[in-house]
């Protein structure tokens, strides 16, 4: 007996989305337009099956001023980075009008940075960057078109993955999300006519923060008696266990540039590992250095996800989080890292109710 179209549809659906995501490296993505071409026509032919159910379809558009931002930002760290170990001479260093500038004097100087960002560059369109000397000792650097257009798509790409994981944390499992246009990402889940509903999970961006723990005391102890000044009491992301940790947060998710699933190295357990971007690397490596010996928190939407103790400077601005974490488990934290780090947020553009289609 043939089955019915909206029964062969949901299982089409249902079957594709127990397809684990993967998170890439933007370089491995951005570079393989035909995975890209084949997602967008199997994403276009499930979206076309699902709305015939009926269902609620939102568009949100991604963050294209704070991209900028963000590039830029992190273009100017690259190139303090540079400087620095080099030893060039610079001064001036500074983000002007949607570019970075600064004044280096000695020619070769200039020219010491100019290959040093084409090497780093070669083959990645997402860091191109298109430099200016005037040869009096300026140098103006500013990502190309062609950079902009390939951060925006890895930043759709990136927002899809999140919008993914967090639709799925919700326990709404059959959604299509899929690129509609060059900024914007079109939702639609079938059966459900709230879209409030889904509209309300991405009506806040995730919160990331790294926390020193409070050793003073307890938190047992604070929750019965009166926490230190500037601490608070979070909750355990699994275990549920109380933590007392400083209100201050020493980094936070725009410090980080990568995270994702994977699993520890000799023993094969379960992991979520990110990667701090410059800015981040400096600044965790100078937390650690001057806390060794002290716990710290990893904080998302306010709970402790991990809270190792700092055994020695962590320098390379690398780190694995691990916690007795389930596969699912490691993939939604670090989808949550990643939807942290995401610059600006997702902007609601539109919401409406689809009703099915009319059987023939």
């Amino acid at each position: 007996m043939k089955m019915p179209l909206r029964d062969r549809t949901i299982r089409l659906i249902a079957a594709l989305a127990m397809v684990p995501a993967i998170a890439l490296p933007h370089t491995a993505r951005a570079s393989d337009s035909q995975v890209d071409k084949m997602r967008a026509r199997i994403a276009t032919f499930i979206s076309d099956k699902m709305e015939k159910l009926g269902g609620s379809r939102l568009i949100y558009k991604v963050d294209t001023d704070g991209l900028r931002e963000s590039v830029v930002t992190d273009l100017r760290d690259d190139v303090y980075k540079i400087l620095r170990e080099g030893k060039i001479a610079f001064s001036g260093l500074a983000i002007r009008e949607g570019a970075v500038e600064l004044r280096i004097a000695d020619a070769k100087g200039r020219e010491q940075l100019a290959r040093k960002l084409a090497s780093a560059a070669e083959g990645l369109p997402s860091h191109a960057i298109s430099v200016t000397d005037g040869g009096d000792g300026l140098v103006r650097l500013k990502p190309t078109e062609a950079a902009a257009a390939a951060a925006l798509h890895d930043l759709v790409e990136d927002s899809i993955t999140m919008i993914e994981q967090r639709l799925k944390d919700a326990d709404i499992q059959l959604a299509s999300a899929q690129p509609d246009g060059a900024d914007r990402i079109r939702i639609f889940v079938p059966g459900m006519m709230e879209p409030e509903r889904v509209a309300t999970i991405f009506a806040t961006k995730v919160k990331v923060s790294f926390r020193l723990i409070d050793v003073s005391m307890t938190a047992e102890q604070a929750q019965s008696g009166t926490p230190p000044a500037g601490t608070e009491i979070l909750p355990g992301f699994k275990d549920k266990r109380p933590y007392l940790v400083a209100k201050d947060s020493a980094l936070d998710g725009d410090d980080i540039s990568y995270a994702g699933p994977g699993f520890a190295t000799g023993t094969k357990d379960p992991i979520a590992s990110f990667r701090f971007n410059g800015r981040g690397t400096r600044r965790f490596a100078h937390v650690t250095e001057e806390n060794v010996g002290r716990p710290f928190a990893i904080v998302l939407d306010g709970k402790v996800v991990s809270a190792p103790v700092i055994r020695e400077p962590i320098t390379g601005g690398s780190v694995q989080i691990s916690g007795n974490f389930t596969l699912e488990e490691a993939s939604s934290v670090a989808m949550l890292l990643r939807a942290g780090s995401l610059p600006g947020h997702l902007v609601l553009v539109e919401q409406q109710v689809v009703q099915p289609a009319a059987k023939p």
